[in-house]
């Protein structure tokens, strides 16, 4: 039963990413949002999820009391949506609350799931956020005649989301809250981590934002390209599947690998940006440099630190927040022939960092 219900919150959860990051841009462009507006509205997340984590140092503690509030702020948030989209600095706090709520709702849920499902079943179960994005991308996409429709999707996949985490929270050991944590979180015991997921995330920036527009400058259509993005999915999905045994291995050098075949994946997007059968080729990978990574990521920070929540915080809040949000401006800055060949490097930057030797001597 607690696999079914964490298997629904990921797939409504980010079945609500997939409504947000595809279809709320054209919402916003259709109501004449500027470029600069969306750009600005779409930053707040990322940054949000960066700076959020850092109450939680000292000052707030997050357990079920916080963790319930950021479920009952999302969705007062979404039903904001209605009332603030129409003008832009209203609907800019709407997001910024949104943001600082969502920040909170995926690490604490994730230290359930990994202590309860553990490395044999996490990936089957994560692996159902994959297909709710899917789901949504397919669907909404047939239905989206009116603005306010996306909104309205948005809302049910939230409320939904908000029911099965509500759910979960009796699986929640409160004694594992590490509110009584011995242990102050510091980022300097292990900084080239949390430097190397930085810098990863930073080299996503081309891929998630410039992808697209990077295919069909180079020949190949709309249609193929959306192809490819669906191949990379399902390939990440059938990884999530079966990843299990190489998550029993050294987790370390599980992160090494999934960087070391990201740089190959972008550099072959640089040399080959024509090359249908290549280009499919590097969305194969994207099972390992966002599946696998991401997996062995969660649980290698899980075994490192004793304020295990807060580390998962930082993780998205570094790496999805930070990472993301310049990675996106710098992707913007460097667009063109070498833009993964930038991210190649990035990627290259993480990876060596992970050879340092503060963590050289971490067993696993």
């Amino acid at each position: 039963m607690l696999f079914f219900k964490l298997s629904a919150f990921y797939f409504f959860y980010f079945a609500a990413v997939g409504v947000y990051v595809i279809f709320l841009p054209k919402v916003l462009h259709d109501l004449e949002y500027t470029s600069m507006q969306i750009g600005i509205v779409f930053a707040l997340a990322p940054l949000m999820r960066f700076a959020t984590p850092f109450l939680f140092l000292k000052h707030i503690k997050l357990n079920q009391g916080v963790f319930k509030l950021a479920l009952f702020l999302s969705v007062i948030c979404s039903l904001g949506f209605y009332l603030t989209i129409s003008n832009f600095y209203t609907f800019m706090i709407n997001n910024a609350i949104l943001g600082a709520s969502l920040s909170l709702i995926l690490p604490y849920l994730e230290v359930t799931a990994i202590k309860i499902l553990g490395k044999d079943k996490y990936g089957k179960s994560r692996l159902y956020g994959s297909i709710g994005f899917t789901v949504i991308a397919l669907l909404l996409g047939q239905f989206l005649s009116h603005p306010f429709i996306a909104l309205h999707y948005y809302l049910a996949v939230n409320v939904l989301t908000v029911f099965f985490a509500l759910l979960l929270l009796k699986y929640d050991d409160v004694k594992h809250d590490e509110s009584a944590s011995n242990e102050p979180f510091s980022f300097f015991k292990f900084w080239p981590l949390w430097v190397s997921l930085f810098f990863m995330q930073l080299s996503f920036g081309g891929f998630y934002n410039f992808f697209t527009i990077y295919e069909t400058e180079h020949g190949i259509s709309l249609e193929m390209t959306s192809y490819m993005w669906s191949f990379g999915v399902i390939c990440e999905i059938i990884l999530l599947y079966f990843q299990a045994p190489l998550l029993k291995k050294n987790l370390l050098h599980i992160i090494k690998f999934s960087l070391a075949i990201t740089i190959l994946r972008w550099f072959l997007l640089f040399a080959f940006p024509e090359n249908i059968t290549i280009t499919f080729i590097t969305q194969s990978i994207h099972a390992f440099s966002f599946g696998l990574y991401h997996s062995a990521t969660i649980m290698f920070l899980y075994t490192l630190y004793e304020n295990k929540k807060l580390a998962q915080q930082f993780m998205y809040g570094v790496a999805y927040g930070l990472g993301g949000f310049l990675g996106a401006l710098i992707a913007g800055l460097l667009y063109g022939k070498y833009l993964f060949l930038y991210s190649a490097f990035f990627t290259l930057c993480a990876l060596l960092f992970l050879f340092h030797k503060r963590l050289s001597n971490i067993n696993q």
